[in-house]
């Protein structure tokens, strides 16, 4: 007689799973380019659920280590700035590639490091001596230089914005060359110098954007400093500790682009901007601008934020704004080859901040699963004969209309659960409640800390439950049924194996639907292979 643990029917065959996940839930490690993918889109050197702010650091260097392709760490760079719009980790992949690969450094720096936030944040890595070096090299300072000598004079203003390190650490370790005495100027005014170290530029030397600021500055009347406003194109940052009166604040409300309108409602509504109709019209229009929103690169969940965050008082136009804005920068949500049953994870650990916290007080109030409920709502706003489930350790029976906005549905989405994980929920219930409805495939989203629930012979639940689900949608008619896992903590571990039928992808911004969409037309294009697609 054939053994029968060895020879047993197709269920048993089921890749076993070869590691605890943080929950102590049975797991499947990722490989060490996809865990540091994974890591690089989600992570941002704050704590999470599951993991410090330290763990996260040991594990983005170990995980580096065992990387030897320094050109896809350049492109995993370049990856996670410009399209996971990540600001922390890129910054510390282009610190590793500095001691890595200098011609590879300079070939990617300047689509890495695109404004002064990302410039100070990087030289302060480079200052704490985590990745290898206290100081800047020769080949890092002349990158320095470079980005200092070419940024344009908003850019640098931008950039001062902010201290520890500030934009004077940086230029005095850096020592640019001023390329003219208009440089000269503004390098030596940015870093306090008295004016006779100019030399040989002068105060009639300095840029006109900041001899406009330090008229403003300097103005004595709120009608003197609105008229300087309106022709002054900085950052309101800048503006804003000498604003004499609701004049200037609604002078400065006109400068402000999309995403700083977006981050500031209740402030503009404090300083009584919003008592202006006209103004009241022109900030709606403004956060409905698509191509503005899309060069801010800003996350379809900070619209939910702003949304969430504004007082009662914010006029209707402009929270109806903000459903607009989101409905637009949701815009790359795939329209699928057919219905998807959405797994939304609502359980404990997913009511943590999305974005870690540095200190128990200071942290997002935007939760996993405000995000998580977003993605689900985006998802089945463009696929409305799709089926949501959320769940913790059962399955939540929600009745909603697709067509509502995908603000009004992540909202109610977010309020169920609380309990613990079990991410074989949702498709246990489409086996068993769905049965006879055909789906493309199942798309979960989670932290992917599942600990309830167990498999088949050292299987997750998760695979178990999608090997039955796959069954049944090939005896309903569907040819290649497909399972998405799409994962929003920095955690190296997931639920489903890679394999042809399974990606697993992380990441808060749009992007995600692109490699979705790939995945689900049977390109072969998936998480690390857009990565490596980068053009370095």
């Amino acid at each position: 007689m054939a053994n029968k643990t060895l020879f047993s029917s197709s269920n048993s065959h089921q890749p076993r799973a070869n590691v605890r996940n943080e929950a102590g839930g049975r797991a499947y490690k990722y490989e060490p380019k996809h865990a540091l993918a994974q890591l690089a889109a989600t992570g941002t050197f704050n704590g999470v659920f599951y993991a410090n702010a330290q763990a996260q650091l040991d594990e983005l260097r170990t995980l580096i280590n065992q990387v030897d392709d320094n050109r896809f760490l350049a492109q995993l760079a370049v990856y996670a700035r410009e399209r996971a719009c990540m600001k922390d980790m890129p910054a510390a992949l282009l610190v590793t590639l500095s001691t890595r690969d200098t011609e590879l450094l300079h070939h990617v720096f300047d689509r890495v490091v695109d404004n002064g936030r990302v410039l100070r944040t990087m030289f302060q890595m480079i200052r704490s001596g985590q990745f290898g070096r206290t100081g800047l090299s020769s080949s890092l300072q002349r990158a320095f230089q470079r980005w200092l000598n070419e940024a344009s004079v908003g850019k640098l203003l931008s950039a001062s914005i902010g201290n520890d390190p500030s934009l004077r650490d940086v230029l005095r370790l850096a020592r640019p060359t001023p390329v003219d005495n208009a440089r000269r100027a503004l390098f030596g005014w940015l870093t306090d110098k008295e004016l006779a170290k100019w030399a040989p530029a002068t105060e009639a030397d300095l840029p006109a954007q900041v001899q406009t600021l330090i008229a403003y500055r300097g103005a004595e009347t709120e009608r003197e400093q609105a008229a300087i406003v309106e022709g002054l194109s900085v950052r309101w940052d800048l503006l804003a500790d000498a604003a004499k009166g609701p004049l200037v604040w609604r002078a400065i409300a006109r400068q402000m682009g999309p995403q700083a309108l977006r981050m500031n409602l209740n402030t503009l509504l404090r300083h009584d901007v919003f008592k202006d109709d006209a103004l009241i019209d022109e900030v709606a229009n403004r956060l409905v601008d698509k191509e503005a929103i899309r060069r801010s690169r800003q996350f379809p969940y900070q619209f939910l934020a702003a949304y969430l965050n504004a007082s009662d008082q914010i006029p209707h136009k402009i929270t109806k704004a903000l459903h607009e804005a989101a409905e637009i920068a949701c815009g790359n949500v795939p329209e699928l080859s057919g219905p998807v049953v959405i797994g939304l994870d609502t359980s404990g650990s997913m009511a943590s901040s999305v974005t870690g916290w540095q200190h128990r007080s200071s942290y997002s109030k935007m939760r996993c699963v405000d995000v998580a409920a977003l993605f689900a709502a985006a998802i089945l706003r463009r696929n409305p004969d799709s089926v949501v489930i959320p769940f913790d350790t059962r399955a939540y029976n929600v009745r909603i209309d697709p067509a509502d906005s995908i603000l009004s549905l992540s909202e109610r989405l977010a309020k169920y659960g609380g309990g613990g994980t079990d991410c074989s929920i949702p498709l246990r219930e489409a086996n068993v409640r769905l049965g006879q409805r055909a789906f493309a495939g199942c798309v979960l989203v989670s932290d992917n800390q599942s600990w309830v629930g167990t498999g088949r012979r050292g299987a997750t639940a998760v695979m178990t439950a999608w090997q039955m689900f796959a069954q049944n949608q090939r005896r309903l008619g569907v040819t290649d049924p497909k399972l998405v896992c799409i994962d929003i903590q920095p955690y190296g571990s997931s639920q489903a194996p890679e394999r042809d039928d399974i990606l697993n992808i992380g990441g808060f911004s749009d992007a995600v639907f692109n490699v979705v969409t790939s995945f689900l037309s049977n390109s072969a294009s998936r998480f690390v292979a857009e990565v490596e697609s980068i053009e370095v």
